[in-house]
């Protein structure tokens, strides 16, 4: 879960935890994938609940805003989608669905868990994810507080989702998307395609880089890259304070080959995430090095 329904009805912004992930005026809820290998693979999108397909596009290419501009898309900025009517004025709409993939058609009666389409990239959206959004009688309604309109921390709540839904959907206000090795100065955009990572193996490279995307980082939080060889060797070890809120976050740490050249065999990489003294992220990942 990357983005939730923006519950401040001013210029702040307020997630339905009283948390930060989400953003000014956001109306739905952002499920994404970990990268756009991932989505490639294929995320089915299924209906929330029964009803009739009212609308639905299909066709528009699965690419970032971040490589055409939010005017390449104006007037589509949904992307490929589909709306369905549940009747007594509620409506669902499952937006930025992957070209090619829907399912359906205006007119198809759809049942709770009826497939859809898949999670795709595009309309305007800058990383692979359904934007699920619930109305009635046409307003935006927030599925954890049922909530239309603003809310404050600690007013009741009628969320609309099911026990399991509810339970598979729980709130995590920061998590670890990928982590991996480079051997370059790594640059998001290519590792979330999947380019510019390296495998199990890498034979004597220039450079080793640690690197990790996450969503929920806030200011204050502390990050630790370290890097060490076969023998135990500490190659990495770094720390730094955040100095500002971050709903997605990406960073690395790197070293440059030894004067002596790399020892032969698995060097393990580990990034923490730490806030108020306790981590709240913490991964390793390994790569065998070859001279």
């Amino acid at each position: 879960m990357q983005n939730y329904v923006d519950l401040d009805p001013g210029p702040g912004r307020l997630d339905p935890w009283c948390g930060r992930l989400t953003y000014d005026g956001h109306d739905g809820t952002d499920i994404r994938v970990r990268d756009l290998v991932a989505m490639r693979a294929g995320v089915r999108v299924v209906a929330a609940a029964e009803g009739v397909v009212k609308a639905t596009r299909d066709g528009m290419a699965d690419v970032s805003i971040r490589d055409t501009g939010p005017e390449a898309v104006a007037g589509r900025e949904a992307g490929n989608g589909v709306l369905i009517d549940h009747g007594g004025g509620w409506q669902t709409q499952y937006s930025h669905l992957r070209s090619g993939s829907v399912l359906v058609k205006p007119g198809d009666r759809v049942e709770a868990g009826s497939p859809l389409g898949l999670i795709g990239l595009s309309g305007q959206t800058e990383f692979p994810h359904l934007h699920f959004t619930v109305r009635k009688d046409g307003a935006e309604v927030d599925p954890y507080t049922g909530a239309a309109g603003g809310w404050t921390c600690g007013s009741p709540r009628s969320p609309l989702w099911t026990e399991a839904a509810a339970q598979a959907l729980a709130y995590v206000p920061t998590g670890l998307l990928i982590a991996g090795f480079s051997s370059m100065r790594p640059d998001a955009d290519a590792v979330r395609r999947g380019d510019e990572r390296l495998g199990e193996t890498v034979r004597d490279p220039d450079v080793l880089v640690l690197w990790v995307d996450l969503f929920g980082a806030e200011s204050g939080d502390v990050q630790s890259f370290s890097i060490t060889d076969p023998d135990g060797s500490v190659l990495l070890k770094n720390e730094s304070v955040l100095d500002a809120n971050n709903v997605s976050w990406f960073a690395f740490g790197g070293v440059r080959r030894p004067s002596a050249g790399w020892v032969p065999g698995v060097h393990t990489g580990t990034y923490t995430l730490s806030r108020g003294g306790k981590a709240i992220i913490s991964t390793n990942v390994e790569v065998a090095v070859q001279r």
